[in-house]
């Protein structure tokens, strides 16, 4: 298992004007921006409007707290941009050394986004034939087209595929991958049983297949994460461990918590 992780060396993304998004989605800047102005617009208006002055105050005040929020919300887009605070690449670097993969097989990635992980996954494992899978929503701004040139540009188009889907219910038949990865994707799936989507995900998996997924696992969500753990043991999964990727990728689980992935773990192993 340690023989394979020491092979991989680890791999630079975006040297080549790749696209690769960022986790801190625009969206949320356009809404506080929107927020700002408002309130801004109000705390004027309330100015030449006999009798509005507490709500001028009011209406200051938010404005206020929100400007803070802006500032923390663009200081944790920094530490995630590819060629700024990198965050986002050494997440990547954690979960794939967790992957006991020796790279000569079938790999898949639940919830790929831009592409990041599965380019990173085919650049360390020449030999691997890599499929990234996605919903695509529109609140990231992420696309199969932005995989699909990332790709190109990276130069593994020939052995990476991505194709859309549904985390809840994956288009494949059982056993159909060697090694089955997946990052910050459960927690966005509102509704789900979240253990029952890391089911749906070890199902795809080959017999002495490997996985890493990881997430923001908030026990609210996701229940007794040691107890599931113990169920894959009985079920003959092996090497079965929880990783707390706060501490090993953020460093600590307060830095972890300022960029809102404070339960930040990965299950790990082999089926």
């Amino acid at each position: 298992m340690e023989t394979n992780r020491r092979k991989r060396e680890p791999v630079r993304l975006g040297t080549h004007g790749e696209n690769y998004g960022n986790w801190m989605s625009a969206p949320v800047f356009y809404m506080v921006g929107a927020l700002i102005v408002l309130m801004a617009a109000l705390c004027v208006i309330s100015h030449f409007i006999p009798g509005m002055d507490p709500i001028g105050v009011l209406a200051l005040v938010v404005a206020a707290a929100t400007l803070i929020l802006l500032g923390w919300l663009n200081w944790i887009r920094r530490q995630y941009a590819f060629g700024g605070g990198g965050m986002m690449e050494k997440v990547h670097e954690v979960l794939l050394s967790h992957l006991d993969f020796d790279g000569k097989g079938t790999l898949l990635e639940i919830g790929c986004g831009s592409g990041a992980l599965s380019i990173r996954a085919a650049l360390s494992w020449p030999e691997a034939e890599v499929t990234g899978m996605d919903y695509w929503g529109a609140v990231y701004n992420y696309s199969q087209a932005m995989c699909e040139s990332n790709a190109r540009s990276e130069g593994v188009s020939e052995r990476c595929r991505f194709l859309y889907g549904d985390a809840r219910k994956l288009d494949f038949p059982d056993e159909t991958f060697d090694a089955v990865v997946s990052n910050y994707v459960y927690h966005n799936i509102n509704g789900a049983d979240k253990q029952a989507l890391l089911l749906e995900s070890l199902r795809v998996l080959k017999k002495g297949g490997v996985f890493a997924l990881n997430d923001d696992m908030k026990p609210r969500m996701y229940g007794d994460m040691e107890e599931f753990a113990e169920k894959l043991r009985k079920m003959g999964y092996q090497e079965v461990r929880i990783i707390d990727t706060a501490r090993e990728a953020f460093g600590s689980h307060r830095r972890a918590a300022l960029m809102m992935l404070g339960d930040s773990r990965m299950l790990a192993g082999r089926k």
